[in-house]
Formats: structure tokens, sequence, C-alpha cells
């Protein structure tokens, strides 16, 4: 089974279309027999998503920090709970456990998620393939950006072209999981 590690909002946003699309990842996920590592929380997006996954009977990996624990933020259904000392262990954790990685809508905790994995694959540490659902173009902007950055020179081409984007999950799990090695 592969697993996808789902990086997300602590917090629903205020458009409804964000926590549908975590339902919708969900169910791509089940169809395809993927399993899911995220943040371990049972608040906002996260729990959406693994809400989701459980009650389909898929597998929910979660990865929390002992002091997010202790303010009764994680998920209490979780398949398996691996309780980290650091923001810092959670990440390798996750990326450790993940064999594909997509980043639905959040706050600065999912960007340093998504931009860790980004380097450390650029730097060779793995080669496991990053996807962006871009709901509703939440992410336009920073795409944007990426654009700029490598127009001026700052980010090569082959590396900006490691992060697949798609508005829809299905497409995107299906190119992320042909990646899969």
């Amino acid at each position: 089974m592969a697993r996808i590690c789902v990086f997300c909002g602590s917090r629903t946003g205020t458009r409804p279309e964000y926590a549908a699309a975590a339902r919708a990842l969900a169910r791509a996920m089940i169809a395809r027999g993927c399993g899911l590592v995220y943040g371990g929380g049972r608040v906002g997006l996260m729990g959406v998503i693994a809400d989701a996954l459980l009650s389909a009977g898929g597998e929910v990996v979660g990865v929390i920090p002992e002091f997010m624990v202790e303010r009764e933020l994680a998920h209490p259904g979780a398949t398996l709970l691996r309780r980290v000392t650091s923001m810092q262990e959670r990440k390798q954790t996750m990326i450790d456990l993940a064999d594909a990685f997509v980043t639905l809508p959040g706050g600065v905790g999912t960007l340093d998620e998504l931009f860790e994995v980004l380097s450390l694959e650029q730097l060779g540490f793995h080669g496991k393939p990053s996807g962006l659902l871009n709901v509703g173009g939440y992410f336009d902007a920073l795409l944007g950006f990426m654009a700029r950055a490598t127009e001026e020179g700052f980010i090569r081409e082959q590396h900006r072209a490691q992060l697949t984007v798609a508005a829809e999950p299905e497409p995107l799990l299906d190119r992320l999981l042909a990646r899969v090695r």
C-alpha cells in the first residue's frame, strides 16, 4: 500500500470547498488503496481528511509532537499515532513514512512542510514525488512566485517541475502514484 503524506491546515479556512477537497482526496486515496500519513491532528483540514479516510476503512498514520497531544489536539481514532518530541522530528518522520506528498490549503506550517520536502528532494535526500492540490486557485499566487523565482534564476526549471499541480485529486494522485518507486 502506498502512503500519501498530506500537508494541510489545522483550520478549515473560510471556504467550504477546502473541506470538500480534503474529503474528495480521501475518497480518491481509498479508491487507489492508499493510506494517509499526516500531522496527527483532529482539527481543521487535518481532521477532515483523517475522518474521511477512517470512515471508509482507510489507514491513518498520525505524527504529532508531544506538546500537541497535551493540548488535546491529537486525533483519537488514528490507526497509528506516532508521538515525537519536536516539529522537526515530526516532519522527518512523515517524510520517512510516506511514498508521496500532497499539499492542500493551509498556512505557514503547511508551506514549511511543502518547502522542506521540495528542498530535500532537490538536494537528493529523497526521490518521492510531491503534488499541490490547487483548490479554487488557492495556490495561484505561490505558483506565480515560483515562476518568478525561476525567471530570476533562483529556482531551476527542473526543480520547479518537481511539483505536480492539479485542481482535482484524481489526476493529481494518478500522476504522483505513477512516479512512486
